[in-house]
């Protein structure tokens, strides 16, 4: 289709991404947010509601990172199927590396979980539930800190900012990405 619309000059390709973009957006994150509608209260955690749409609005920009390498991925590779596969095996990659599921990750690949989304978003959502001076009951009567505990001792509580700025790069470099590949295709 977008080969045809720009072959007729109808607009321009800037116009189409831009449109195309926003015009997504409502479609994208409904399903996110009625997802943590739902779990954030059933996972029991902080009931506080500016924790809640801090965590909220997390999530949803994740969600737009990760349409940003999808889309930058569909333009490189312009088939379903490659690119669909690349996406599967890149988001998994990302997601061992970002400390969800593995805690010791041999140090050959553990440079990956700096070009993870799913890290970035990982240790944001730990951020805003927990502060380096919160406690856990670690044993019968034994509080321990919160920072201390070793998969969020991994990922830290610390430099959100900067987290939030990796991610922001990360949402405009995939989009660029995009952008200039969908540029190439006369």
């Amino acid at each position: 289709m977008l080969i045809k619309e720009r072959s007729s000059g109808m607009y321009r390709l800037s116009s189409y991404f831009l449109a195309r973009t926003v015009g997504d957006l409502p479609l994208e994150l409904a399903l996110p947010t009625a997802f943590t509608f739902i779990f954030y209260w059933m996972g029991g955690l902080k009931p506080d509601p500016i924790t809640f749409i801090l965590s909220l609005l997390v999530v949803l920009f994740s969600v737009l990172v990760s349409q940003s390498l999808g889309l930058a991925f569909g333009a490189l590779l312009m088939d379903v199927k490659q690119a669909a596969t690349l996406a599967s095996v890149t988001t998994m990659a990302f997601l061992i590396a970002g400390g969800y599921y593995v805690r010791y990750i041999p140090p050959f690949i553990a440079w990956l979980k700096y070009l993870s989304y799913s890290y970035y978003c990982y240790k944001l959502l730990l951020g805003i539930q927990y502060n380096e001076h919160d406690y856990y009951e670690c044993a019968k009567g034994v509080y321990c800190r919160v920072a201390d505990y070793p998969p969020i001792k991994a990922v830290g509580l610390s430099h959100l900012w900067i987290d939030i700025s990796i991610m922001m790069m990360m949402l405009v470099g995939y989009r660029f990405i995009a952008y200039l590949a969908l540029h190439r295709v006369r």
